[in-house]
Formats: C-alpha cells, sequence, structure tokens
C-alpha cells in the first residue's frame, strides 16, 4: 500500500491537528490502494498581514502558503500529494448600518496542478475585541490573550474556542475549512459534472 504524503504550509500545532483529523474522514473517500498518511508541517509566508482584515485577504493568504510550499519543496527535490494552506483571520460586513466582524478559517488545498478553497463558518466578536484588531492595528492573538486574561492562546483553543466557551476550538474550525476545500477531490464525481455541464 502506498503512503499519502500531505505538506502543510505551517508548523502550528491546531493546523496540523485539524489537517490530521480532517485526512481520518477525507482518505476513505478518495479510495485507491493507499491507507498511510505522512503529515509534514513547514514554514510559509502568506504574504498577508498578521491579521487579514478580509475574505479576500484570507483566501489570498492561504492560496500564497500552498504556492510558497510548493516551490520550497520542489527547490529541496521534495514533493507531496496534496498541499495545504491554513489561513484565519478577520472578515467584516455591514448590516443594518453596524459594522459586524467575523472570525474566520480558510484552507486552500492544491494536489500541484489545481486548487480548491474551503471556509470554517464565522463567529462575531465582540466589538471591543474587534475595534482592538481593525482600529487599533493590535495583532489578533495579542488582542484575544488580553481579552481573555490569558498567554498562548493562538497554540491552544485559538480565539474560537475563547469566543464559543470552547465548543468550537481553533483546530476544530480549520478541520473544517480543511474538509471543505478538500470536496472536489473526493467528491470528483459531483464536481466534473458541474464543470461538464457549465462548459
Amino acid at each position: 500500500m502506498k503512503t499519502w504524503r500531505i505538506a502543510v504550509g505551517s508548523t502550528r500545532r491546531p493546523k496540523l491537528g485539524a489537517v490530521e483529523e480532517a485526512w481520518k474522514t477525507i482518505a476513505p473517500l478518495l479510495g485507491g490502494e493507499r491507507a498511510g498518511m505522512e503529515i509534514a508541517g513547514y514554514e510559509a509566508e502568506s504574504g498577508v498581514s498578521h491579521t487579514p482584515a478580509s475574505r479576500e485577504e484570507l483566501m489570498k493568504g492561504a492560496r500564497q502558503r500552498v504556492e510558497a510550499l510548493e516551490f520550497s519543496l520542489s527547490a529541496k527535490g521534495l514533493s507531496a500529494d496534496f498541499f495545504v494552506g491554513l489561513e484565519g483571520g478577520l472578515s467584516a460586513a455591514i448590516e443594518k448600518g453596524v459594522r459586524r466582524v467575523f472570525l474566520e478559517s480558510w484552507a486552500y488545498v492544491s494536489d500541484g496542478m489545481r486548487g480548491h478553497f474551503g471556509c470554517s463558518g464565522s463567529i462575531e466578536l465582540p466589538s471591543p475585541l474587534a475595534e482592538e484588531v481593525l482600529d487599533r492595528g493590535i495583532e489578533l492573538s495579542v488582542a484575544i490573550d488580553q481579552f481573555a486574561g490569558a498567554v498562548g492562546i493562538r497554540d491552544g483553543q485559538g480565539a474560537w474556542g475563547v469566543l464559543s466557551r470552547n465548543l468550537i476550538t481553533r483546530q476544530e474550525s480549520f478541520r473544517r475549512a480543511v474538509e471543505s476545500a478538500f470536496a472536489p477531490f473526493y467528491n470528483l464525481r459531483m464536481y466534473r459534472a458541474s464543470s461538464a455541464a457549465s462548459g
């Protein structure tokens, strides 16, 4: 049996854990003879701000992590079956004249030829926390530590865990994003049918 090799553009524990958890549900859907998995994390720059502040920036950061990862591994003569880029940050919308700010986790997955995005969903930030990040330029990881009176939240439950009272952790939010981004690979029949119908 062959082993699936998944390269992740991060070495942070919640992100690697999210990919590992997601892979357990994704792998059987891909079929074939491969059974084992090898997940490796690498530092990969996103090319966006420390706390992305729009959906477009989140998507750009996730994609650019994959592009940087593909380039870096190729230069070293290394390869993978899939490359995964993960980006967390904020997205704002105006609703009835009020700015509402949401925390989102995004994933971009590529097999080296084509890539797809997935998102976890959103959770609304309290206005004072949103103001700290968007209006005062404080990095979300710093602001959430101050807001919650703790240290290193980003590498544990994350802002997701603080805001949802741990019903949804940072790792869980990224897991959902990864599962969504992989859909065109594990549900190929549906996505091929969709492409054929629109062609």
